[in-house]
């Protein structure tokens, strides 16, 4: 736990603060007032590193890749490769070939869905989930129950401690084709046992799938120590460009999966009649790729390596208890998830002041906090709220902006409570 402002003390958090250098976007001021951005969860902020991997690219080596035999083809062409060894190393994969690119952790689970669902599964088969799934690894399930009349089981959470009650797991885990679960909690901020799970799910033939869209850029990840069968993740959530992502899967089942989308590259051969599928994971990406922003999300995972992913997941843990217990001290909060242990996310409400008033008021302050359900209407409901606020830390934050941000929401309670 830190003490007030000695963080700023460590030689870790020297080394973090210079990195604010690279992020121009954080010394701006909004209305005003220096900008304090708390909205990480949702979206983190770019670094010079990627922005001019981004430029590079597009100033150097664009072509359409794969099918073409001129030099930048060939270049644009190594670049994507290069970019999904990259991913594939950042992930520990043992093979490029099972890093897919998508739109982001959404459209990895929904290809999930829609390929190994929907050849895998059928009526009154059962998928596992939590009851803090993130809309994106909720819906797609729900919509595979209407399609195809699948059963869903979620793993309650224990409300006033903000975790999974995985007494109940054994039971649930009873016939069951599918568990796929979130890693970190994008409402709560709890850190999950994912490998402990995968393994309880792996004794009894059960595919699993982790929504990493919370932790990837935040502490180090490895696929095969976890164990499980599918990993999707979202570069605009780790220091990467918007519009990218990564899906993970164990390549045998790539191998076995129908593909996601009809087109150009994910095809081996086409007559009128007849088709053959391409190999993964180019079966599963259709149509020209998101080259630079792969490229990006490469330049993303090389800065973040650079850093040291334990030494973010220390600060994170450390700014995000320093929070909690700066926070504590506004009178009538109510702060929810666990105490502990606690990913850099904060969310916490007041039953005299809604969360979209909160935040709209803070802005005023150059304050950057985000309001509402955040995608966890399932959660809201069985927390007995349609909306908190929520403040999410990376490493680019300090515990100064974390004492403005306290005295920033005490003075809109006064404002608007009195």
């Amino acid at each position: 736990m830190l003490s007030g402002r000695a963080e700023s003390d460590s030689e870790t958090m020297d080394s973090f603060l210079k990195t604010r250098e690279d992020f121009p976007i954080l010394a701006q001021q909004i209305h005003g007032k220096p900008l304090i951005y708390f909205d990480n969860a949702a979206s983190s902020q770019k670094p010079n590193q990627v922005v001019d991997s981004l430029v590079r690219y597009y100033q150097t080596s664009h072509a359409n890749v794969h099918r073409g035999v001129h030099e930048l083809s060939n270049r644009a062409t190594e670049a994507y490769e290069t970019a999904r060894e990259r991913a594939a190393k950042f992930l520990n994969a043992s093979r490029s070939e099972e890093i897919i690119f998508t739109r982001g952790t959404t459209e990895g689970l929904n290809l999930v869905a829609a390929t190994w669902g929907l050849a895998n599964l059928k009526q009154g088969d059962a998928v596992l989930l939590t009851e803090m799934e993130h809309h994106s690894n909720m819906v797609p399930w729900l919509m595979l129950k209407e399609r195809l009349g699948v059963e869903l089981r979620f793993i309650p959470v224990d409300a006033e401690a903000g975790v999974l009650d995985l007494s109940y797991l054994d039971s649930l885990l009873n016939e069951v084709k599918l568990l796929s679960m979130v890693h970190v909690s994008n409402t709560l901020g709890t850190i999950n046992p994912v490998k402990e799970i995968c393994a309880k799910a792996r004794e009894r033939g059960v595919i699993t799938v982790v929504d990493a869209a919370q932790s990837a850029g935040h502490m180090p990840l490895d696929v095969q120590d976890i164990g499980c069968d599918f990993l999707a993740l979202s570069g605009h959530k780790m220091c990467g460009p918007t519009g990218i992502g990564a899906l993970y899967g164990r390549f045998d089942l790539l191998e076995s999966m129908p593909p996601y989308q009809g087109g150009g590259e994910m095809i081996e051969t086409v007559d009128y009649d007849s088709v053959v599928y391409n190999v993964a994971p180019h079966k599963f990406e259709a149509g020209t790729p998101n080259v630079a922003d792969a490229v990006g999300l490469g330049a993303a995972m090389d800065y973040l390596d650079q850093l040291g992913r334990e030494a973010i997941f220390q600060h994170d843990l450390e700014l995000a208890g320093y929070a909690h217990e700066r926070f504590s001290k506004i009178e009538g909060i109510k702060i929810l998830g666990p105490r502990e242990n606690r990913a850099g996310v904060l969310s916490f409400l007041f039953k005299d002041m809604h969360a979209l008033d909160l935040v709209s008021f803070a802005d005023r302050k150059g304050l950057a906090l985000r309001a509402g359900h955040h995608c966890n209407q399932p959660l809201m409901k069985k927390l007995g709220t349609d909306a908190t606020a929520r403040a999410s830390f990376y490493f680019y934050n300090t515990v100064d902006e974390v004492d403005r941000a306290a005295e920033i929401i005490e003075g809109v309670r006064q404002i608007l409570v009195g």
